[in-house]
Protein backbone atom coordinates (compact mmCIF):
# COMPACT_ATOMS: atom_id res chain seq x y z
CA UNK A 1 0.00 0.00 0.00
CA UNK A 2 1.14 3.56 -0.53
CA UNK A 3 1.86 5.71 2.47
CA UNK A 4 -0.39 8.77 2.50
CA UNK A 5 1.29 11.98 1.23
CA UNK A 6 4.79 10.66 1.93
CA UNK A 7 6.23 9.97 -1.49
CA UNK A 8 7.33 6.41 -0.73
CA UNK A 9 5.83 2.92 -0.85
CA UNK A 10 5.47 0.65 2.15
CA UNK A 11 5.54 -3.14 2.10
CA UNK A 12 2.21 -4.83 2.79
CA UNK A 13 3.96 -6.67 5.61
CA UNK A 14 4.24 -3.41 7.56
CA UNK A 15 1.07 -2.63 9.49
CA UNK A 16 -0.65 0.72 9.30
CA UNK A 17 -0.09 1.24 13.04
CA UNK A 18 3.68 0.99 12.55
CA UNK A 19 3.54 3.50 9.69
CA UNK A 20 1.53 5.92 11.83
CA UNK A 21 3.99 5.51 14.70
CA UNK A 22 6.94 6.24 12.41
CA UNK A 23 5.22 9.36 11.08
CA UNK A 24 4.36 10.65 14.56
CA UNK A 25 7.67 9.60 16.16
CA UNK A 26 10.45 9.84 13.57
CA UNK A 27 13.99 8.83 14.54
CA UNK A 28 15.98 11.61 16.19
CA UNK A 29 17.22 13.77 13.31
CA UNK A 30 20.87 14.37 14.14
CA UNK A 31 22.50 15.84 11.06
CA UNK A 32 26.25 15.43 10.83
CA UNK A 33 27.17 18.50 8.80
CA UNK A 34 30.94 18.14 8.68
CA UNK A 35 33.85 16.18 10.14
CA UNK A 36 37.16 18.02 10.44
CA UNK A 37 40.08 16.85 8.31
CA UNK A 38 42.63 17.79 10.99
CA UNK A 39 40.95 15.91 13.86
CA UNK A 40 37.80 13.93 14.69
CA UNK A 41 35.89 17.14 15.53
CA UNK A 42 32.31 17.15 14.22
CA UNK A 43 29.85 19.87 13.29
CA UNK A 44 26.23 18.84 13.67
CA UNK A 45 22.65 19.81 14.38
CA UNK A 46 20.20 18.02 16.64
CA UNK A 47 16.45 18.55 16.29
CA UNK A 48 14.58 18.15 19.59
CA UNK A 49 10.90 18.73 20.46
CA UNK A 50 11.64 22.18 21.90
CA UNK A 51 14.10 23.38 19.27
CA UNK A 52 17.36 22.92 17.38
CA UNK A 53 20.71 22.41 19.08
CA UNK A 54 23.94 23.12 17.22
CA UNK A 55 26.86 20.87 18.11
CA UNK A 56 29.42 20.93 19.61
CA UNK A 57 27.35 22.38 22.44
CA UNK A 58 27.78 23.19 26.12
CA UNK A 59 24.75 22.73 28.38
CA UNK A 60 24.47 24.94 31.49
CA UNK A 61 23.51 22.90 34.55
CA UNK A 62 20.24 23.67 36.31
CA UNK A 63 20.23 20.99 39.00
CA UNK A 64 16.98 22.07 40.64
CA UNK A 65 15.39 23.26 37.39
CA UNK A 66 17.26 26.57 37.64
CA UNK A 67 20.75 27.60 36.56
CA UNK A 68 22.03 29.13 39.77
CA UNK A 69 21.65 32.93 40.11
CA UNK A 70 20.38 33.42 36.52
CA UNK A 71 16.97 34.26 35.06
CA UNK A 72 15.78 32.19 32.06
CA UNK A 73 15.80 35.36 29.95
CA UNK A 74 19.49 35.81 30.78
CA UNK A 75 20.19 32.27 29.57
CA UNK A 76 18.57 33.17 26.27
CA UNK A 77 20.62 36.38 26.18
CA UNK A 78 23.71 34.19 26.60
CA UNK A 79 22.68 32.06 23.65
CA UNK A 80 22.08 28.90 25.68
CA UNK A 81 20.37 26.35 23.44
CA UNK A 82 19.77 23.57 25.97
CA UNK A 83 20.10 23.16 29.74
CA UNK A 84 20.48 20.14 32.02
CA UNK A 85 18.33 19.28 35.04
CA UNK A 86 18.86 16.66 37.75
CA UNK A 87 16.36 13.82 37.96
CA UNK A 88 17.31 12.71 41.48
CA UNK A 89 17.01 16.16 43.06
CA UNK A 90 13.76 17.04 41.27
CA UNK A 91 12.33 13.67 42.31
CA UNK A 92 12.99 14.50 45.96
CA UNK A 93 11.91 18.14 45.69
CA UNK A 94 9.36 19.24 44.52
CA UNK A 95 8.48 15.76 43.19
CA UNK A 96 7.83 14.60 39.65
CA UNK A 97 4.05 14.40 40.17
CA UNK A 98 3.90 18.11 40.97
CA UNK A 99 6.06 18.96 37.94
CA UNK A 100 3.73 16.86 35.78
CA UNK A 101 0.72 18.77 37.15
CA UNK A 102 2.30 21.99 35.83
CA UNK A 103 2.73 20.52 32.36
CA UNK A 104 6.38 19.48 32.76
CA UNK A 105 9.56 21.30 33.66
CA UNK A 106 9.48 23.60 30.63
CA UNK A 107 6.26 25.19 31.88
CA UNK A 108 7.17 24.96 35.56
CA UNK A 109 10.56 26.68 35.08
CA UNK A 110 9.52 29.05 32.25
CA UNK A 111 12.21 27.66 29.91
CA UNK A 112 10.97 27.03 26.39
CA UNK A 113 14.10 25.56 24.81
CA UNK A 114 15.36 21.97 25.10
CA UNK A 115 16.15 20.28 28.41
CA UNK A 116 18.27 17.19 29.05
CA UNK A 117 17.82 15.26 32.30
CA UNK A 118 20.33 12.90 33.84
CA UNK A 119 18.96 9.65 35.22
CA UNK A 120 19.97 9.83 38.87
CA UNK A 121 22.74 7.33 38.18
CA UNK A 122 25.45 9.81 39.12
CA UNK A 123 23.99 10.00 42.62
CA UNK A 124 24.62 6.25 42.86
CA UNK A 125 28.28 7.28 42.85
CA UNK A 126 28.23 10.64 44.63
CA UNK A 127 25.98 9.51 47.50
CA UNK A 128 27.86 6.24 48.05
CA UNK A 129 27.51 6.42 51.83
CA UNK A 130 23.72 6.73 51.58
CA UNK A 131 22.85 3.94 49.12
CA UNK A 132 22.87 0.23 48.38
CA UNK A 133 22.93 -1.15 44.83
CA UNK A 134 20.83 -4.21 43.99
CA UNK A 135 19.57 -5.83 40.80
CA UNK A 136 16.23 -4.12 41.35
CA UNK A 137 17.75 -0.65 41.59
CA UNK A 138 19.38 1.61 44.16
CA UNK A 139 18.14 2.04 47.70
CA UNK A 140 18.84 5.59 48.89
CA UNK A 141 18.70 7.33 52.18
CA UNK A 142 17.08 10.63 51.29
CA UNK A 143 19.71 13.28 52.06
CA UNK A 144 16.97 15.80 52.89
CA UNK A 145 15.03 13.94 55.57
CA UNK A 146 16.73 10.54 55.96
CA UNK A 147 13.78 8.54 54.61
CA UNK A 148 14.42 5.35 52.65
CA UNK A 149 13.78 5.40 48.90
CA UNK A 150 14.23 3.06 45.94
CA UNK A 151 15.20 4.31 42.49
CA UNK A 152 14.84 1.73 39.72
CA UNK A 153 15.46 1.99 35.96
CA UNK A 154 11.72 2.08 35.36
CA UNK A 155 11.09 4.77 37.98
CA UNK A 156 13.97 6.87 36.62
CA UNK A 157 12.35 6.81 33.17
CA UNK A 158 8.93 7.58 34.68
CA UNK A 159 10.32 10.58 36.57
CA UNK A 160 11.99 11.91 33.42
CA UNK A 161 8.79 11.36 31.46
CA UNK A 162 6.92 13.44 34.07
CA UNK A 163 9.57 16.14 33.83
CA UNK A 164 9.04 16.13 30.06
CA UNK A 165 12.68 16.60 29.12
CA UNK A 166 13.67 16.51 25.47
CA UNK A 167 16.49 14.05 26.23
CA UNK A 168 16.32 11.50 29.05
CA UNK A 169 19.38 9.53 30.11
CA UNK A 170 19.20 5.84 30.90
CA UNK A 171 19.69 4.69 34.49
CA UNK A 172 23.22 3.43 35.09
CA UNK A 173 25.79 2.73 37.76
CA UNK A 174 28.83 5.00 37.70
CA UNK A 175 31.72 2.94 39.10
CA UNK A 176 34.15 4.65 41.48
CA UNK A 177 37.77 5.41 40.72
CA UNK A 178 39.81 3.45 41.37
CA UNK A 179 38.11 0.07 41.07
CA UNK A 180 39.41 -3.32 39.99
CA UNK A 181 38.48 -4.87 36.66
CA UNK A 182 36.13 -7.42 38.21
CA UNK A 183 34.09 -4.70 39.92
CA UNK A 184 34.03 -2.64 36.70
CA UNK A 185 32.88 -5.67 34.66
CA UNK A 186 30.08 -6.53 37.09
CA UNK A 187 29.03 -2.89 37.24
CA UNK A 188 28.95 -2.68 33.46
CA UNK A 189 26.87 -5.85 33.18
CA UNK A 190 24.34 -4.34 35.61
CA UNK A 191 24.25 -1.06 33.66
CA UNK A 192 23.59 -3.01 30.44
CA UNK A 193 20.74 -4.97 32.03
CA UNK A 194 19.28 -1.73 33.37
CA UNK A 195 19.57 -0.20 29.87
CA UNK A 196 17.39 -2.99 28.47
CA UNK A 197 14.82 -2.41 31.20
CA UNK A 198 14.81 1.32 30.42
CA UNK A 199 14.31 0.55 26.73
CA UNK A 200 11.43 -1.80 27.53
CA UNK A 201 9.76 0.88 29.69
CA UNK A 202 10.12 3.46 26.91
CA UNK A 203 8.68 1.08 24.31
CA UNK A 204 5.68 0.35 26.55
CA UNK A 205 4.97 3.95 27.59
CA UNK A 206 6.15 6.09 24.63
CA UNK A 207 6.98 9.20 26.71
CA UNK A 208 6.51 12.61 25.13
CA UNK A 209 8.16 16.01 25.37
CA UNK A 210 5.93 18.87 24.33
CA UNK A 211 4.44 17.92 20.95
CA UNK A 212 7.19 15.43 20.11
CA UNK A 213 8.63 12.24 21.48
CA UNK A 214 11.17 12.16 24.26
CA UNK A 215 14.63 11.00 23.15
CA UNK A 216 16.83 8.61 25.10
CA UNK A 217 20.61 8.31 25.39
CA UNK A 218 22.53 5.26 26.56
CA UNK A 219 25.55 5.70 28.83
CA UNK A 220 28.87 3.97 28.12
CA UNK A 221 30.62 2.71 31.26
CA UNK A 222 33.63 0.47 31.88
CA UNK A 223 35.89 2.56 34.14
CA UNK A 224 39.51 2.73 32.87
CA UNK A 225 39.44 -0.65 31.10
CA UNK A 226 39.59 -0.37 27.27
CA UNK A 227 37.91 -3.71 26.56
CA UNK A 228 35.00 -2.89 28.86
CA UNK A 229 34.53 0.55 27.29
CA UNK A 230 34.47 -1.03 23.83
CA UNK A 231 32.05 -3.72 25.01
CA UNK A 232 29.71 -1.17 26.57
CA UNK A 233 29.67 1.09 23.51
CA UNK A 234 29.08 -1.86 21.18
CA UNK A 235 26.23 -3.31 23.24
CA UNK A 236 24.49 0.04 23.59
CA UNK A 237 24.87 0.79 19.87
CA UNK A 238 23.16 -2.51 19.11
CA UNK A 239 20.18 -1.37 21.21
CA UNK A 240 19.82 1.63 18.87
CA UNK A 241 19.28 4.57 21.21
CA UNK A 242 18.89 8.18 20.03
CA UNK A 243 22.33 9.15 21.28
CA UNK A 244 25.16 7.97 23.48
CA UNK A 245 26.92 9.41 26.49
CA UNK A 246 30.31 8.51 27.91
CA UNK A 247 29.89 8.30 31.66
CA UNK A 248 32.13 7.45 34.57
CA UNK A 249 34.58 10.22 33.75
CA UNK A 250 35.74 13.08 35.96
CA UNK A 251 35.24 10.92 39.05
CA UNK A 252 38.76 11.40 40.39
CA UNK A 253 40.81 9.77 37.65
CA UNK A 254 43.86 11.50 36.08
CA UNK A 255 43.15 13.61 33.02
CA UNK A 256 44.89 11.17 30.69
CA UNK A 257 42.55 8.39 31.85
CA UNK A 258 39.60 10.64 31.10
CA UNK A 259 40.77 11.11 27.53
CA UNK A 260 41.47 7.39 27.16
CA UNK A 261 37.89 6.63 28.20
CA UNK A 262 36.70 8.84 25.34
CA UNK A 263 39.11 7.25 22.86
CA UNK A 264 38.11 3.72 23.86
CA UNK A 265 34.39 4.40 23.36
CA UNK A 266 34.01 6.78 20.40
CA UNK A 267 35.16 4.35 17.65
CA UNK A 268 32.34 1.96 18.59
CA UNK A 269 29.55 4.55 18.57
CA UNK A 270 27.43 5.29 15.49
CA UNK A 271 28.57 8.19 13.33
CA UNK A 272 24.99 9.36 12.83
CA UNK A 273 24.14 9.76 16.53
CA UNK A 274 25.21 12.50 18.97
CA UNK A 275 27.94 11.80 21.54
CA UNK A 276 27.89 13.32 25.00
CA UNK A 277 30.70 13.49 27.59
CA UNK A 278 28.99 13.79 30.96
CA UNK A 279 29.92 16.25 33.68
CA UNK A 280 33.09 17.91 32.39
CA UNK A 281 35.30 19.83 32.03
CA UNK A 282 37.75 22.76 31.88
CA UNK A 283 37.92 24.81 28.64
CA UNK A 284 41.06 22.98 27.38
CA UNK A 285 39.47 19.61 28.21
CA UNK A 286 36.35 20.46 26.25
CA UNK A 287 38.41 21.38 23.19
CA UNK A 288 40.41 18.16 23.55
CA UNK A 289 37.22 16.12 23.59
CA UNK A 290 35.69 18.01 20.67
CA UNK A 291 38.83 17.06 18.76
CA UNK A 292 38.21 13.43 19.74
CA UNK A 293 34.69 13.39 18.27
CA UNK A 294 32.44 14.42 21.20
CA UNK A 295 29.43 16.67 20.51
CA UNK A 296 27.79 17.57 23.85
CA UNK A 297 29.08 18.68 27.27
CA UNK A 298 27.81 19.82 30.66
CA UNK A 299 29.60 20.94 33.80
CA UNK A 300 28.76 22.78 37.01
CA UNK A 301 32.20 24.41 36.99
CA UNK A 302 31.33 27.75 35.32
CA UNK A 303 28.70 28.71 37.90
CA UNK A 304 30.24 26.91 40.87
CA UNK A 305 33.63 28.64 40.68
CA UNK A 306 31.90 31.93 39.85
CA UNK A 307 30.23 31.88 43.25
CA UNK A 308 33.71 31.72 44.80
CA UNK A 309 35.12 34.59 42.75
CA UNK A 310 36.81 32.80 39.82
CA UNK A 311 36.34 34.17 36.31
CA UNK A 312 37.44 32.45 33.09
CA UNK A 313 39.46 34.59 30.67
CA UNK A 314 41.40 33.94 27.48
CA UNK A 315 44.56 34.19 29.60
CA UNK A 316 43.35 31.58 32.08
CA UNK A 317 41.15 31.81 35.18
CA UNK A 318 41.54 34.72 37.60
CA UNK A 319 40.49 35.08 41.23
CA UNK A 320 38.72 38.43 41.22
CA UNK A 321 38.96 38.84 45.01
CA UNK A 322 42.75 39.15 44.81
CA UNK A 323 44.30 42.50 45.73
CA UNK A 324 45.84 42.76 42.25
CA UNK A 325 42.41 43.73 40.86
CA UNK A 326 41.61 46.45 43.43
CA UNK A 327 42.23 49.25 40.91
CA UNK A 328 41.95 47.31 37.66
CA UNK A 329 39.69 49.26 35.26
CA UNK A 330 39.46 46.49 32.64
CA UNK A 331 36.45 44.24 32.05
CA UNK A 332 36.80 40.62 33.12
CA UNK A 333 37.92 39.58 29.63
CA UNK A 334 38.21 41.23 26.24
CA UNK A 335 35.50 38.90 24.91
CA UNK A 336 33.06 39.20 27.81
CA UNK A 337 29.40 39.78 27.00
CA UNK A 338 28.25 43.44 26.81
CA UNK A 339 25.90 42.66 29.72
CA UNK A 340 29.01 42.37 31.94
CA UNK A 341 31.65 44.31 29.99
CA UNK A 342 30.49 47.67 31.40
CA UNK A 343 31.70 46.67 34.88
CA UNK A 344 35.38 46.91 35.82
CA UNK A 345 37.31 44.19 37.58
CA UNK A 346 37.73 46.66 40.42
CA UNK A 347 33.96 47.08 40.84
CA UNK A 348 33.24 43.34 40.70
CA UNK A 349 35.95 42.76 43.31
CA UNK A 350 34.26 45.38 45.49
CA UNK A 351 30.92 43.56 45.11
CA UNK A 352 32.45 40.27 46.28
CA UNK A 353 34.13 41.87 49.26
CA UNK A 354 30.86 43.61 50.17
CA UNK A 355 28.88 40.36 49.88
CA UNK A 356 26.61 41.71 47.15
CA UNK A 357 24.55 39.12 45.25
CA UNK A 358 25.21 40.96 41.99
CA UNK A 359 28.81 39.71 42.12
CA UNK A 360 27.62 36.09 41.92
CA UNK A 361 25.25 36.88 39.08
CA UNK A 362 27.82 38.80 37.01
CA UNK A 363 30.50 36.12 37.29
CA UNK A 364 28.04 33.29 36.63
CA UNK A 365 26.78 35.09 33.54
CA UNK A 366 30.33 35.81 32.37
CA UNK A 367 31.61 32.25 32.89
CA UNK A 368 28.69 30.67 31.07
CA UNK A 369 29.19 33.13 28.23
CA UNK A 370 32.87 32.13 28.12
CA UNK A 371 31.94 28.44 27.76
CA UNK A 372 29.19 29.04 25.24
CA UNK A 373 31.42 31.29 23.17
CA UNK A 374 34.15 28.64 23.31
CA UNK A 375 31.93 25.99 21.69
CA UNK A 376 30.53 28.57 19.25
CA UNK A 377 34.07 29.46 18.17
CA UNK A 378 34.84 25.74 17.90
CA UNK A 379 31.84 25.24 15.60
CA UNK A 380 33.03 28.12 13.43
CA UNK A 381 36.56 26.70 13.29
CA UNK A 382 35.29 23.26 12.28
CA UNK A 383 33.20 24.84 9.53
CA UNK A 384 36.23 26.82 8.32
CA UNK A 385 38.55 23.80 8.46
CA UNK A 386 40.78 25.40 11.11
CA UNK A 387 39.79 23.58 14.29
CA UNK A 388 43.22 22.19 15.20
CA UNK A 389 44.97 25.55 14.84
CA UNK A 390 42.15 27.22 16.82
CA UNK A 391 42.48 24.63 19.59
CA UNK A 392 46.26 24.96 19.79
CA UNK A 393 46.17 28.77 19.85
CA UNK A 394 43.47 28.85 22.53
CA UNK A 395 45.22 26.38 24.82
CA UNK A 396 48.63 27.99 24.38
CA UNK A 397 47.30 31.37 25.48
CA UNK A 398 45.00 29.97 28.19
CA UNK A 399 47.81 28.01 29.84
CA UNK A 400 50.66 30.48 29.36
CA UNK A 401 50.63 31.52 33.02
CA UNK A 402 50.76 27.97 34.38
Amino acid sequence: MAAVNCGFRVSRKISLSIVVRLLLNPPVPFTLLKTATDSRARLGRLELPHGWVETPIFMPVGTQGSVKTLHPDELELLGAQIILANTYHLWLRPGHELIREFGGLHEFACWKKPILTDSGGFQVWSLAKLRKITEEGVRFQNHLDGSKMLLTPELSMEIQASIGSDVAMLFDECPPYPCDEKYAANSLALTTRWARRCKDWVAANEPRSGTGRQHHFGIVQGSVYPELRAQSATELAQMDFDGYAIGGVSVGEPEEEMFRAIDHAVPYLPENKPRYAMGLGTPPQILEMIGRGVDMFDCVMPTRVARHGTAFTLDGPIQIKNLAFERDPRPLCETTHPHVARFSRSYIRHLFRAGEILSLRLLSFHNLHFYLRLVSDARRAIADGTFLSFQQAFIQRYQQQT
